[in-house]
């Protein structure tokens, strides 16, 4: 199973990115995708997940409004649509897959870098 995150870049604060989760070996429907992402010196943090059917979805409070988790199960994939991005958002991204409901992901893609400067 192979998870790739893209999408990531540089931005101007108050700028967009879509990032796109991408799986081989593993049907994403049939899973909850979230994704997290980590800054230098800080531990990983949630960003948002979406369940299989995408009927449900939690997103971190310091991005809710801002960030729209989605997914496309025929094309296998799942994107996390960021607005007005703040400097603070710098990180890297990562997605992994969630084989229950429990929140415990046992695949994770390598990231993806977003860099937000003013």
């Amino acid at each position: 199973v192979q998870l790739v995150e893209s999408g990531g870049g540089l931005v101007q604060a108050g700028g967009s990115l879509r990032l796109s989760c991408a799986a081989s070996g593993r049907t994403l429907s049939s899973y909850a995708v979230g994704w997290f992402r980590q800054a230098p010196g800080k531990e990983r943090e949630f960003v948002a997940r979406i369940s299989w059917s995408g009927g449900t979805i939690s997103y971190a409070d310091s991005v809710k409004g801002r960030f729209t988790i989605d997914r496309d199960n025929i094309k296998n994939t799942v994107t996390l649509q960021m607005n007005v991005l703040k400097s603070e958002d710098t990180a890297i991204y990562y997605c992994a897959t969630d084989p229950g409901s429990s929140s415990q992901y046992d695949y994770w893609g390598q990231g993806t870098q977003v860099t937000v400067v003013t």
